[in-house]
Order: C-alpha cells, then sequence, then structure tokens
C-alpha cells in the first residue's frame, strides 16, 4: 500500500494536545458533595460505566484517525507480477472473401462469424490468440496477444475489402503456423473459418497441413454454409450488389482432409445456431501449464478506512447517549 499525500499523516501529531486537553479535564470534572461519614458507601462495588466512560475518548481518537488516513488517500501500489494458469496458443484464420456476404445467415455469413469470433475470445481469457485473414491472399490481422481489446476491434473491423478476392485456405494455414511459431504454450492450434474451396495462393492446403502436423499444430477446420442454395451477391449491370441463389459448395474432403492430418476436427456449420455450437465444441481445446504476466494498476482503497471511521463515531454516539449518559 502507498499514499497518495502522505504528509497529511503528520496530523497524527494532533494526539498529543487531545490526550493532554482530556487528562486535564477529567481531573477537574469530578463533583463533589460533603457528607458526615462514607462508611455506608465503603463496600460498594465499583461499576463498569466508569472504567468504559474512558473508551469514548478511545473511540474518538481511532475515528479522528481513520480520517486522516482516508486524507492521506491509500493506494493499491501498481506492480507487475507472473502468474501460472491454464492455457494455449490459438490462430484463428478467417475467410473473408466476397461469398462470406451470402446471406444464408443472419445477417450474413462474415458478420455471424465476426459475432461467433468475438464470443470466443472474449471466453478465452488466460489464451495467446492471435488473428489471420485470408481471402485472394492472406494477412496477419494480429499477431500472438492476451490483449482481448486489440483483438476485439479488429475483428469489429473485418471487411471483404480488405484482401484480394478469393480462397486461398493453403495460404491462410501458412500464415497461421508462422504467427504459431512466436508461441511458447504446448498445446497450438488453428480454427480455419471458410465457406469454399481452395482456388489461389501459392501453398497447397494439405500441404500446409502437413508441416502442421509436423509442428504438433492441431487443425479445427469449419466449413461454412447451408445446404442447397444460398443468396450469393453479385454486381447488376449498373455495378450495384444484388443476390441471386447459388449452389452452396464446400470441399469438406480437403477440410476433412486436413483436421484427420492434424488431429484436429471438421465442423459443419449450416446457421448462426450451428456455428455457435461448432466454437462452443471448440472452446473445450485441450490447455497447457503456461505464465502470464499480469500487471495491477494504481487505485484508490480508502473506503474501509471512511466506513470505519463512520462505524467508530457512531458507536461512540451510541454508548454515550444510550449507555453512559452523563447524569447532571
Amino acid at each position: 500500500m502507498q499514499f497518495a499525500h502522505p504528509s497529511f499523516l503528520w496530523l497524527f501529531a494532533i494526539y498529543i494536545p487531545l490526550v493532554a486537553w482530556y487528562v486535564l479535564r477529567q481531573r477537574k470534572a469530578h463533583p463533589s458533595m460533603g457528607l458526615s461519614s462514607l462508611s455506608a458507601f465503603a463496600s460498594l462495588p465499583v461499576s463498569w460505566k466508569q472504567y468504559l466512560r474512558h473508551f469514548l475518548f478511545v473511540l474518538r481518537l481511532a475515528a479522528i484517525g481513520c480520517l486522516i488516513v482516508v486524507l492521506a488517500r491509500p493506494q493499491l501500489k501498481d506492480n507487475w507480477r507472473t502468474t501460472s494458469t491454464e492455457g494455449t496458443d490459438i490462430v484463428l484464420a478467417l475467410d473473408v472473401s466476397g461469398s462470406m456476404l451470402a446471406r444464408d445467415f443472419q445477417p450474413n455469413r462474415m458478420e455471424a462469424a465476426k459475432a461467433v469470433a468475438s464470443k470466443f475470445v472474449q471466453g478465452r481469457e488466460a489464451d495467446n490468440i492471435g488473428l489471420v485473414i485470408f481471402a485472394g491472399e492472406s494477412l496477419t490481422g494480429v499477431p500472438m496477444t492476451v490483449d482481448r481489446g486489440q483483438l476485439l476491434n479488429y475483428i469489429d473491423g473485418i471487411s471483404m475489402e480488405m484482401l484480394e478476392d478469393g480462397t486461398a485456405i493453403g495460404d491462410g494455414i501458412a500464415t497461421s503456423l508462422n504467427r504459431l511459431k512466436e508461441g511458447k504454450a504446448k498445446s497450438r492450434s488453428i480454427i480455419l473459418l471458410t465457406d469454399g474451396s481452395n482456388n489461389t495462393g501459392v501453398v497447397a492446403p494439405l500441404d500446409a497441413a502437413a508441416v502442421a502436423k509436423e509442428l504438433g499444430v492441431r487443425i479445427y477446420t469449419i466449413g461454412v454454409g447451408t445446404n442447397g442454395n444460398a443468396p450469393y451477391p453479385s454486381y447488376d449491370m449498373f455495378g450495384k450488389i444484388v443476390y441471386t441463389p447459388q449452389p452452396v459448395v464446400i470441399d469438406e474432403n480437403t477440410l476433412k482432409g486436413i483436421a484427420d492430418l492434424t488431429g484436429g476436427k471438421y465442423f459443419r456449420a449450416t446457421g448462426n445456431r450451428a456455428l455457435e455450437e461448432v466454437f462452443a465444441e471448440i472452446d473445450a481445446l485441450e490447455k497447457t501449464q503456461m505464465d502470464v504476466k499480469v500487471f495491477s494498476h494504481t487505485e484508490d482503497d480508502y473506503m474501509l478506512w471512511a466506513w470505519l471511521a463512520f462505524g467508530l463515531f457512531a458507536l461512540e454516539m451510541i454508548l454515550r447517549y444510550l449507555f453512559l449518559r452523563p447524569i447532571p
């Protein structure tokens, strides 16, 4: 604990004149009455109230002391501390191609994926998480971090205009593996979400999966799209986006192969609810022991002293006017 205004602690010196005043006052506070003999009162016991009346002054001093501490503003000190916790290294690899605007999810596939990804990030407080986006190429959105605010802000700003259109699943895996090299956890995973088939890029998906297997990285693949047809975006002759029903084509064989090769699992999400259930199941990923550095900031810690001062004053008033009332 530290004090924002330690100079106020000098106010405790006021105890010296207060105690001196109380002692002098008590010497002059004894009433007298003339009697011919005190023998009749010699055997009477001394009342406990006679001793307790001095306790009122002690309560008053203690309450004043608590107020002085409040004025000095006690604070919890900033510090870094290292804690051991259960966690894992995870990279979210999200497809941001134009087909992710299809409206078989509400409001569309991309917004639904962003919503469940944000919820997933918020629930993994002890994990080191990175974010990769891919379409016709791949890009590291956020390197491995425990900063949930940074991850959530980036996810909220994802749009299809960020990359050239296409679906480079292999490149997305390769970029994710490069990010996982920075992590120190024993358990490392990639959660790859896509709604199509690999049609561009320089790395074949299964080749990237083979590298992931050698590195001990599990890949959980998610195929996003309803069964049958879905309203896909396209441009009309005036350059406006229109939605036309088209068959949903997902290369499930490749996605299953990637998952099986790396010891992961393939999921098919056909709607918003199904997508939430997929991420809930993945949330049970294997965890491992890891050290996390935590920063604690300074904050005032005076309320306990304020309430204690109030309680001491209240107790003094109750005792003084209910149990120890002076007789005129």
